[in-house]
């Protein structure tokens, strides 16, 4: 789902940086990721963020807190904080700088980006609907439409195909699955596998397969354009 909305990223770690800034753009947000708070309030002038994602440990004179407070002087930028500190003297410090969530190291990536998405959608800045083909997720109403007709979705098959629908194209394994529609990674085998087929079957009952297994790797939606069914 292409969006407009803005993320800034400032993390010193190379690889947390490029997987976040990587994991943010697979969502159709657009992202500039730099490695310390340098130039900052001119890079905030330029890009305008809709939300930074600031390391609160930065190398350099101003650390994560600090930023937050520069760029909230002139732009009421929200803001997310990430860190390894994860005591609870260190959580209400980063609430108390006006943190809209803290996400303690290491994390799951791809629950971050939930996390943005949460925190961008409640601003308006993300639309609350997924327009896929002949496909419409409302992530406000929990309804889905396949080709004209309103699907009757269980909640985890809600769930699951919202998750599937926002990593559209990307192939998901069982354990991406688990950590992110059931909430933990320790997991009976065959519980993906059971509910996939469900909502495959729901599905297919409007259209062509749009969800497929690929074997040895989980799980992709890919969707089809309208054209192609009609």
């Amino acid at each position: 789902m292409p969006s407009s909305a803005r993320v800034l990223v400032v993390e010193d770690d190379p690889l947390i940086r490029e997987s976040v800034a990587a994991a943010l753009e697979r969502a159709g947000l657009a992202v500039r990721a730099v490695a310390d708070g340098t130039g900052i309030a001119a890079l905030a002038a330029d890009f305008r963020p809709d939300l930074a994602l600031l390391d609160v440990m930065l190398p350099g004179p101003v650390d994560g807190f600090g930023l937050a407070r520069l760029l909230r002087r002139d732009r009421d930028v929200p803001v997310i904080f990430l860190t390894a500190r994860d005591a609870g003297a260190d959580r209400l410090a980063g609430f108390s700088a006006g943190a809209d969530d803290y996400v303690v190291k290491p994390f799951i990536v791809e629950e971050l980006v939930a996390r943005v998405r949460a925190v961008l959608r409640r601003l308006g800045r993300v639309p609350a609907t997924l327009d896929l083909g002949d496909l419409v997720v409302d992530e406000q109403s929990a309804e889905v439409v396949r080709g004209g007709v309103v699907l009757d979705l269980t909640a985890t098959e809600y769930r699951l195909l919202a998750y599937l629908a926002h990593e559209r194209g990307r192939i998901l394994s069982k354990t991406q699955l688990l950590t992110q529609v059931w909430g933990y990674d320790d997991y009976d085998a065959n519980l993906v596998e059971v509910h996939v087929s469900a909502l495959r079957r729901k599905l297919e009952e409007q259209g062509p397969r749009i969800l497929h297994t690929v074997r040895g790797f989980g799980y992709v939606l890919r969707p089809v354009d309208r054209e192609e069914v009609a």
